[in-house]
């Protein structure tokens, strides 16, 4: 299973490079340094594939171009900087399953037939966008092939859609992909700037990149068109699909330099892909892990290891299972009150439903395995409540019964912001209506991660 392992925002300025700056690219030497240090980085983590969005590719209002010959080349020519061709292997193969991807997303996406290309004048060479960018990293790396893709006119919300299909794709792939969104900002920020001045230039400047360190999705897809066309900016279309391919990812934002040496906003950023955290598991996550891996892989059940606490061997409790893939659920069972001998024949008991039973999703394969991560919720005693006044959603879990029927939600869940909210979950699950009669319960959990 494929996985973008990292991603980056560039500028694309072709003054940085030197065989175009001819010293007047010292005026950028921050950004200049911190491109070089992504091209280290990259080169580090020797992906199979660099994805790049360029607002200076063919850009349509409703289709997104992606270039789909076999080899793409661009060069400094027009910038006065001779001999200065590159060539890259084209991921056909990855570019083809974006294509299908958006289709079933009703999304139009492609290359262009040679017609067409002449029609709108279309260039098969790679644009300076892509091209700066591409000249760094190929100084630190080998042997990379590239996915090259248009920011079209779309609205934003239609291209953070496109970034899923983009990740949807990854993942059914076998590769290592790192993400390069390049963009420049504000093109207004001084009076000599080439787009002329406006004091919305800065404002907007650090409006996107307060969104962009604070990974504010919401709030960047809520960006106002107007502001956008006032500040003249260019890269916020390719950052918009670059978050929509890391959607449901663990991401922290860091940000290596930011300046505006020709009045023109030029961003460095890394918005890091969190694998794990680096934390030792609980010993519940760890059996947990153990114990769905070795069923998915053996088609066993394993019994409580050695290794076990007392407290898990000689308790009870409800308990119950959560696993996500990409920060998505991917399974959750459990019970309210124990029905095994102890927690741990508990939790093994429910790691195997939660990855292998639960309704909403088919079962976890092998392949997947190495990307799940885990979460055991262990039960307190439920206590009868009368009022959703007694409910915090992020303390206590709540249990709504009416008849045979009965629903429960655990506290503490995203997206979840008040009582009200909750127990209407919870009545959902259960299918109890709102104007039935029905008891709640509290409870409270100790979460292990």
């Amino acid at each position: 299973m494929g996985k973008i392992i990292n991603s980056y925002i560039l500028p694309h300025p072709p003054i940085i490079v030197p065989g175009v700056g001819r010293g007047n690219e010292k005026e950028a030497a921050a950004t200049i340094e911190a491109v070089k240090r992504v091209a280290k980085e990259i080169a580090k983590d020797n992906p199979a594939t660099i994805i790049i969005s360029s607002p200076h590719a063919p850009c349509f209002r409703d289709y997104v171009y992606i270039s789909d010959k076999e080899v793409l080349s661009g060069s400094f020519d027009s910038f006065g900087y001779r001999d200065s061709r590159l060539d890259f292997k084209n991921n056909t193969e990855l570019v083809s399953r974006i294509i299908d991807n958006a289709e079933l997303a009703g999304l139009s996406a492609g290359g262009l037939t040679p017609r067409q290309k002449a029609e709108y004048d279309v260039s098969d060479m790679l644009d300076h966008g892509a091209l700066v960018p591409l000249y760094f990293i190929s100084r630190e790396l080998a042997d990379f092939k590239i996915v090259h893709i248009s920011t079209p006119f779309l609205p934003i919300e239609e291209i953070y859609r496109f970034g899923k299909c983009i990740q949807e794709a990854v993942n059914s792939s076998n590769e290592n992909v790192v993400y390069v969104a390049s963009g420049d900002l504000s093109h207004r920020l001084t009076k000599d700037a080439p787009a002329g001045y406006s004091i919305k230039g800065q404002e907007y400047d650090e409006y996107l990149i307060d969104k962009i360190e604070n990974a504010d999705i919401k709030g960047l897809l809520a960006t106002d068109e107007d502001f956008m066309e006032a500040a003249g900016q260019c890269g916020t279309r390719s950052i918009v699909m670059m978050f929509g391919a890391l959607e449901g990812l663990e991401i922290k934002t860091d940000i290596y330099s930011y300046q505006g040496p020709f009045g023109v906003g030029y961003l460095v950023a890394k918005v890091n892909v969190q694998v794990n955290s680096g934390k030792e598991e609980s010993d519940y996550v760890k059996l947990a892990r153990e114990t769905l891996e070795t069923y998915i892989k053996e088609s066993r059940r394993i019994e409580p290891p050695a290794w076990l606490k007392h407290e898990i061997l000689n308790n009870r409790a409800g308990v119950f299972v959560s696993i996500k893939m990409y920060g998505n659920l991917r399974g959750c069972i459990g019970t309210i009150f124990p029905t095994k001998k102890n927690i741990a024949e508990e939790v093994i008991s429910n790691a195997i439903s939660s990855g292998t039973r639960d309704p909403r999703f088919q079962q976890v394969t092998e392949e997947e395995l190495p990307k799940l991560a885990y979460s055991v919720d262990v039960l307190g005693k439920p206590e009868k409540i009368n009022s959703l006044h007694e409910l915090d959603v992020k303390r206590y879990g709540v249990i709504v019964t009416s008849g045979s029927r009965r629903g429960i939600l655990l506290p503490d869940i995203e997206g979840v912001g008040n009582p009200e909210e909750q127990v209407a979950i919870a009545l959902q699950k259960a299918g109890i209506q709102e104007y039935q009669n029905y008891k709640m319960e509290r409870f409270e959990v100790v979460r292990y991660k």
